[in-house]
This record gives structure tokens, sequence and C-alpha cells, in this order.
């Protein structure tokens, strides 16, 4: 790809995120049963799974407490069937696209970002991405606001799955993982993250010392030279495996999706998708 994890946050990646935050959505998902706070979240990304458990769950998403997951998966799919839970996201997200975007969700910037963002998709593969194969196995909607939407989807579980591998060729549970991002300085803080992730102040404080006990963490919490060079292979890592949609799609076809993609994200971030403060990246 032309760019770094920033840039692949500041271009695409609010325009999956908003998805979590808008209130269409979440209505839509209480609409047809779920109950309010995390349950919409982990049925809404997991239900291309299908009627998975939540270890299945905690194990995609990775850095999230096992613990928090299991208090809402499987309950979920007793209130709703994962197929149901598709479609009022589907129908939330064209609300909220609707509302973010104004008359310009019909407009030939979004159709053409449509476009180029599914040809991206279309150079992607499944083998060892289950959140992406199982996105990659849904129907693609009709309207480009929704193509576009979808489109960015699959490209940012595909560069989700390909970042958890990094993680763990590099020893980093998913803790572990939160942790050190929070201890580069960039994104997270430790509150946000502790309560965002469900993470507890004493299994935070058990993983800090185990990784100072590994070198990662020096004394005051901060990364060791081995920590930031554990950081930087992770990095390099997610961006190597992520490479492929940006390969097939070339230079010149994904310096314009990403100009399009720019444009409609500081559309919707200015139209108040996000809640002040909030950090919209998901991949530590």
């Amino acid at each position: 790809m032309a760019g770094d994890e920033k840039r692949f946050k500041s271009a695409f990646d609010s325009l999956h995120a908003f998805s979590y935050f808008a209130p269409e959505v979440d209505a839509a998902l209480t609409g047809i049963g779920l109950r309010p706070g995390r349950m919409p979240y982990f049925a809404s990304r997991s239900a291309a799974m299908g009627a998975v458990g939540p270890e299945v769950v905690a194990a995609t998403f990775y850095n999230f407490n096992p613990e928090v997951v299991a208090r809402v998966i499987p309950r979920a799919w007793t209130l709703a069937t994962p197929e149901q839970v598709l479609d009022a996201r589907l129908d939330g997200v064209d609300q909220a696209l609707t509302r973010l975007l104004g008359d310009h969700v019909k407009s030939d910037e979004v159709a053409e970002a449509a476009e180029l963002a599914r040809e991206a998709s279309n150079g992607c593969t499944g083998e060892g991405r289950p959140l992406y194969a199982a996105h990659a196995g849904l129907a693609w909607p009709g309207e480009p606001h929704l193509v576009l939407w979808h489109a960015i989807t699959l490209l940012r579980e595909h560069r989700g799955d390909g970042h958890i591998a990094a993680l763990v060729l590099n020893g980093l549970s998913g803790l572990d993982a939160l942790v050190t991002h929070v201890a580069t300085g960039r994104g997270f803080a430790t509150g946000p993250a502790k309560l965002t992730r469900g993470w507890s102040d004493e299994q935070w404080t058990a993983a800090e010392v185990a990784l100072t006990g590994r070198g990662i963490l020096d004394a005051e919490g901060g990364l060791t030279e081995a920590g930031e060079a554990v950081r930087a292979a992770v990095e390099i890592a997610t961006e190597f495996a992520a490479r492929a949609p940006w390969l097939h799609l070339g230079p010149e076809r994904t310096a314009r999706l990403e100009e399009l993609c720019r444009g409609l994200s500081r559309r919707v971030v200015e139209a108040g998708a996000f809640p002040a403060g909030v950090f919209r990246g998901s991949q530590n």
C-alpha cells in the first residue's frame, strides 16, 4: 500500500469505524432484541461467522478481555439470529451514512470510491484470515455508499487479521499488544484502553509486570529498546501482510482511492460521526 498504518486509519478507517458509534446502527441492533451496551458491537462484528461462541470472538477480536466477551456471547444469538444482526447493521449503516454525508451520499465521488475499494478488495485472500473471510462470504449490497462501507470493512478486517498474525508471531498476547501499544504513546491512553477492552487494574498490572520481566517494558512502564524492536517488527509484518489489495489495485488507483476516502472521512468526522476524544483505530 502507498502508506503506513497512520495513513490507512486517517484515509479509510473512519468509513467503517463510524458504525460502532452511530446511533442509527445501535438503534437498529437493539431494535431486533440485542441488549444495549457491548452486545451490539460483539454481535454485529462477529455475526458474519455465524452463531460462534465467545472463544472464537475473543480469539478473532484479540485484545478484548475474554471474560467481557463471554458476558454477551452466545446470549446474543438467543435474542437475534446472525442473519438478523447483519441485516440490522446494514440498515443502520445506510441511515447513518445518509445522515453523515447528506446529499453527497449520491455523489460521483462516492460511486468512484466504491468501485475502486471493491476492486482493491478483490486482491484480498482469506487464508488464515477468519474475520475477513467471513465478511467476504456476505452478499454485496447494491447502493454505492453501502458498497464502499462493505469494501472498507473487508480491507479493514483483512488488515486486522494480518496484524493479529504479526502479534502472535512476535509473542504478544491480546493484552500484551494493548499494553505495549499504550506504551508507544500513540493512540490509546491506559484508562480508555482498560475501559474499552474490559481489562481490570489487576490484570493490566500483571501484564506490565510480565512484560517488564521479559525486557519489553522498563521500570517506568515505557518500552525498552527490545520492546521498541518488537513493536517495529509487528508494524513491518502488518504492512507486509496488508499489501495485497494495494498491489492488485496499483499505485495510481490506490492514490486516487486514498484521495477520495480521505475527503469522505473528513466529511463524516466533521458531521459528528465520533464522540470527542475517541481513538478510532482498533488494531494494537
